[in-house]
């Protein structure tokens, strides 16, 4: 428990005065109610609303003019956002592009590495992946002949929850593991894995490394380069508000830059000659080769004005927020929702407790979570239900305060102390 935590709302009431960021929240259109889903779906920002309104007036204005003379000019958007955001994951600004969306990153990557690999190259992933990473692979290994349950190596999880990191070192001894393939955090219980150190042990092994970031870009600082990661991708629209279906991101390292992507498309083509038309493909120079389909401007505009706050706020500061409210939320949940009350103490932090070891969300696991994520939603707290038994909560630093997280929790303890969940069914066919 953080020291000097009281147990109630006078207390976070008085962290956001406090509160070195909560200007933040003006900046942003926060749907009604207590908005704790932007693990999922960051809400929509000023500045990205206005970036997207410029791409729209400049459609309507300069029309097929736009890829030259809008500003920024269409024809580089790509080279362009991944410029910025670069720093974001600690890379070479020509190792970063936005492109595609983040299976197709998968798809391509995995299928570039895996054609410069041997004959029975494996993959190394674990249990508790997002499961799209799971289908990508399985899919290029299919494409290539082999079967994808020879191919795929999966490291399992000793609780359910977490992945242990020694497990996954020593699963890369296997002479035929050729790629490890690793969320940075896992996905349903937040965990942050040891990019370094897992980077490292891969490649002592011989084996390139490779990170699914789409739950902590914009979160979580990186420093993919001087870890010396050989590939990495991640989506845009959770902790850098870039809107639904936005452009997703790459990272390919320096070194591996020259390869012919497994994907090939014209967008991908060097940009001097892109328009002269040859059937021959010429892979750009740099990460701006794994490009496929012309840039999607208009789901690219919002990331662009997105990017205005987390630059002037700063990823250390906003990891130092971050930290803060998920710590107030373990404690809060240990407080408040474990005391024994009529069944709340049926609730436990899946969460790592150590703060360097966690994302930006905390999982919080009740017998009956996917009711009570039903009953929250309808109080009008916004959260998500993940199988079997884990409602999600993300107080996401830019837009959330410490009293918003107090009364989140006061809700649950309401609706579990009453038994209103229970008037809910179990239903996983919609969207969470």
């Amino acid at each position: 428990m953080d020291e000097g935590f009281e147990p109630d709302r006078t207390y976070a009431e008085r962290r956001d005065r406090d509160d070195p960021l909560s200007w933040c929240r003006e900046r942003f259109a926060v749907p009604d109610g207590i908005y704790l889903d932007g693990n999922s779906l960051g809400p929509l920002s000023a500045d990205a609303e206005r970036a997207l309104d410029d791409a729209v007036d400049e459609w309507r204005e300069l029309g097929i003019g736009g890829w030259t003379d809008a500003d920024p000019p269409w024809f580089r958007y790509g080279e362009r956002l991944g410029d910025r955001l670069a720093p974001l994951v600690g890379a070479r600004e020509s190792e970063v592009v936005v492109a595609n969306s983040t299976t197709v990153n998968i798809h391509t990557l995995i299928g570039t590495f895996l054609d410069g690999l041997d004959d029975g190259a494996k993959i190394l992933v674990n249990e508790l992946d997002f499961p799209t990473d799971h289908y990508a692979i399985r899919a290029q290994f299919r494409q290539r002949g082999i079967d994808p349950d020879e191919g795929l190596v999966v490291v399992e999880s000793d609780d359910g929850r977490t992945i242990d990191e020694e497990r996954v070192v020593r699963a890369m001894d296997d002479e035929n593991i050729e790629i490890l393939f690793m969320p940075s955090v896992l996905y349903r219980s937040g965990q942050l894995l040891d990019v370094e150190y897992l980077t490292r042990a891969a490649h002592e092994r011989d084996v390139l490394a490779g990170f699914d970031l789409a739950h902590s870009i914009g979160v979580v600082p990186h420093a993919l380069s001087n870890h010396d990661v050989d590939f990495a991708v991640w989506c845009s629209y959770k902790y850098l508000n870039a809107g639904p279906g936005a452009i997703a991101g790459l990272y390919v390292n320096q070194k591996h830059f020259g390869a012919t992507p497994a994907l090939a498309g014209w967008w991908g083509h060097e940009k001097a000659t892109q328009f002269e038309m040859n059937s021959m493909f010429t892979p750009a120079a740099d990460a701006g080769a794994y490009q496929i389909g012309t840039v999607p401007v208009l789901a690219a505009a919002p990331l662009d004005g997105a990017l205005d706050l987390i630059e002037e706020v700063g990823i250390d500061a906003i990891r130092e927020k971050s930290l803060a409210l998920t710590s107030y939320l373990v404690d809060l949940v240990d407080e408040r929702l474990g005391d024994g009350t009529d069944g709340a103490d049926d609730c436990s932090v899946g969460t790592p407790r150590d703060p360097e070891r966690r994302g930006g969300h905390v999982a919080i696991e009740h017998p009956d979570a996917e009711r009570i994520a039903q009953a929250l939603t309808e109080s009008g707290v916004v959260v998500d239900f993940r199988p079997p038994n884990v409602v999600r909560m993300c107080p996401s630093p830019l837009y959330t305060g410490y009293a918003e997280v107090w009364d989140a929790i006061e809700r649950w303890r309401g609706i579990v102390d009453s038994g209103a969940y229970e008037r809910f069914d179990t239903d996983r066919s919609g969207v969470t």
